[in-house]
């Protein structure tokens, strides 16, 4: 099949445009919290009380913008998201109101539903409970 007038200009200036200035910016954030899962089938081990050092990242993602050079500040996500941070660090999560029910994927839903609003370049939350374990939520 031959390709079209328009489509190889539109390649052309494509490529000519340079590469892609869309990028994922990654910030960690760490907390200490105990849970135990109440719906839990019966005699699971979640269904008792333990703790985890939790591990959040928050994905930004968008365009960088030519004038600063970057697609949002660092501090920004922090900013949007410590706050709630606060809310579950060194907490019982199961006593904070909405995540009486604390999963992975209910906390990840969690804190997409209290951040995204404060930081529209949200993607993604992931939470991970362990260092092998973890729930990627993209809203």
């Amino acid at each position: 099949m031959i390709e079209s007038l328009d489509a190889i200009f539109q390649r052309r200036e494509t490529l000519e445009s340079g590469p892609s200035s869309r990028v994922r910016l990654v910030r960690r954030f760490t907390f200490e919290a105990a849970h135990r899962l109440p719906h839990a089938p019966a005699g699971h081990r979640c269904q008792r009380l333990h703790g985890h050092s939790f591990q959040i990242e928050l994905v930004c993602e968008g365009e960088v913008d030519d004038q600063t050079g970057w697609l949002i500040d660092f501090g920004d996500i922090k900013a949007a998201f410590e706050p709630w941070l606060e809310k579950l660090d060194h907490h019982y999560l199961n006593e904070v109101p909405g995540l009486e029910n604390p999963t992975s994927e209910n906390l990840a839903r969690w804190i997409w539903a209290r951040v995204k609003p404060r930081l529209p370049v949200l993607a993604q939350v992931t939470v991970s409970e362990t260092c092998s374990a973890r729930c990627e939520y993209r809203g």
